[in-house]
């Protein structure tokens, strides 16, 4: 769906598969809100491509011959006013998805997920929103349960020691992936009101997006 006027989603798809590029330009040029402004075979051509497009969001595969999806990702979000970085492949290991969102990925999703859906997430990722498919989602709260290294936990407990008793009520909703408008009705406070508050959360602990948010408050174990 097309909102008159609005400017079009522009995607730059990342993968080294020529028929996967093809089929995810023929699904998401049918959009008509999402615009596809490039494709790259290889990590290494992400930052040259970035440059000359100006994509809103990234569609990265993980595994590339030259430079791999993970460390195009990480150099891509280091860089100032990156894009958004969603990644898309049939490989989930947790170390992998855990270094994607690290590095500041805004999403995470399988292949196999229906065209429809992955639409409506380029359109989340473009707004800001993360997401993660529920594979994903199962092997974060995995990750939680085992319990990470006693130095990364402290490291995140003193993170969010900086913040204020308001702001980590809101870091915490958004551990739960509460979206703005329910951290609002959850915290008696406006939509505006709180992204103010992500806003210096993010600014404070020197992040990325709020999916980097969530992995801090794991790592709390909070």
């Amino acid at each position: 769906m097309t909102t008159p006027g609005a400017r079009p989603v522009r995607v730059l798809i990342v993968d080294d598969d020529a028929l996967v590029r093809a089929g995810l330009s023929m699904i998401l040029g049918g959009a008509g809100d999402i615009a596809i402004v490039g494709e790259a075979g290889d990590g290494a051509e992400v930052p040259a491509m970035v440059a000359r497009h100006r994509p809103d969001v990234v569609l990265m595969d993980i595994r590339m011959p030259d430079v791999d999806g993970l460390t195009a990702t990480e150099a891509l979000r280091a860089a100032q006013s990156p894009p958004e970085v969603l990644v898309l492949t049939t490989f989930h290991a947790d170390a992998q998805v855990l270094r994607a969102l690290r590095a500041g990925a805004a999403g995470f999703l399988l292949k196999d997920i229906p065209p429809v859906e992955l639409v409506a997430a380029i359109r989340k990722v473009a707004a800001g929103e993360p997401i993660l498919s529920p594979a994903v989602t199962r092997q974060l709260i995995a990750h939680v349960s085992n319990g990470g290294s006693g130095g990364r936990t402290d490291r995140a407990r003193a993170l969010i020691g900086r913040l204020s008793e308001r702001e980590r009520e809101v870091a915490l909703a958004v551990g739960r992936g509460r979206s703005n408008a329910e951290i609002g009705r959850e915290l008696f406070m406006s939509v505006p009101t709180v992204k103010a508050h992500v806003s210096r959360i993010l600014t404070k602990l020197e992040l990325n997006n709020r999916v980097q948010v969530a992995l801090l408050v794991y790592d709390a174990s909070l």
